[in-house]
């Protein structure tokens, strides 16, 4: 059956935005992750259920594995079979668009699928920058990082910004390069804050993903491995600003999950953790 259609009504209601959640089986490093127990719940339901929490108008999981929409129905989630072989979690939230007819100024939050801590107050601040954000095509978020390891790490993600909170570029290497500083130190940071974290949640006008899916890999997003840079390759603005909570990691791996099932297990609320 097919899913029920969008109305221009719908898109103006209950915050005016909805979530895709992307899940796949497959993962190379946990296969199987979204239906990981967590505290006795598979870890999609986790995300399901902050995403709920948040003021999106509709949720919904997109995800090419049946197993994976049996369990996703049997909880009361709403799911969308998606095809198998996306080069991206972004082609599939555009199958998912194009799936339910959404126009092109719709806004779609793209919720990882094993992030299942994930905050809905980021959720919200994600939609309502792009909202106000008419610029722009796409909006994130990111976190100060404040170690040099971080900084000198390929696995965590940098971003610069310009003056009007649009992203100049993202990278696995150091950027901004502190000359002075690094020519003598490279384990320390230069006072001036300037080094920003990504943080892997989306924000896209509709429009801007059905263009996005006929332009190909970039060079720089192949080099990098980064599919956002597809976005900067192609012209387009994606805006950038302090998450009002950061995320506690995702789960990518076993090591992940079991930190993951121990603080959902302790008494430490959710919320001093997203906010430390």
């Amino acid at each position: 059956m097919a899913p029920d259609a969008f109305t221009s009504t719908d898109a103006c209601s209950a915050g005016g935005f909805i979530v895709v959640i992307p899940a796949r089986f497959a993962s190379s490093r946990l296969p199987g992750k979204p239906l990981a127990d967590i505290g006795g719940k598979p870890m999609v339901q986790h995300v399901f259920e902050r995403a709920r929490a948040s003021d999106a108008r509709r949720v919904i999981v997109a995800t090419d594995d049946e197993r994976i929409m049996k369990v996703v129905e049997g909880f009361g989630g709403e799911v969308c079979m998606t095809l198998a072989g996306h080069p991206s979690g972004t082609d599939r939230l555009q199958e998912v668009a194009r799936i339910y007819g959404l126009a092109d100024d719709e806004i779609i939050v793209n919720v990882q699928g094993d992030e299942p801590m994930i905050p809905p107050a980021v959720i919200n601040q994600v939609a309502d920058n792009l909202r106000s954000s008419p610029q722009a095509g796409a909006a994130t978020l990111s976190s100060p990082l404040l170690h040099a390891g971080q900084v000198f790490d390929p696995s965590v993600v940098k971003v610069v910004s310009d003056a009007r909170g649009n992203a100049l570029y993202f990278s696995r290497a150091p950027i901004p390069w502190a000359r002075d500083t690094f020519a003598a130190d490279r384990h320390s940071l230069p006072a001036n804050g300037c080094f920003q974290r990504h943080i892997g949640i989306y924000a896209y006008r509709v429009g801007l993903l059905n263009q996005y899916v006929t332009w190909g890999v970039s060079p720089i997003e192949q080099l990098e491995s980064l599919e956002q840079l597809r976005l900067i390759y192609n012209g387009q603005r994606i805006h950038v600003a302090e998450a009002v909570a950061t995320p506690p990691h995702g789960v990518d791996t076993e090591q992940d999950l079991q930190a993951v099932r121990a603080l959902l297990a302790s008494s430490t609320p959710i919320e001093s953790v997203v906010q430390a």
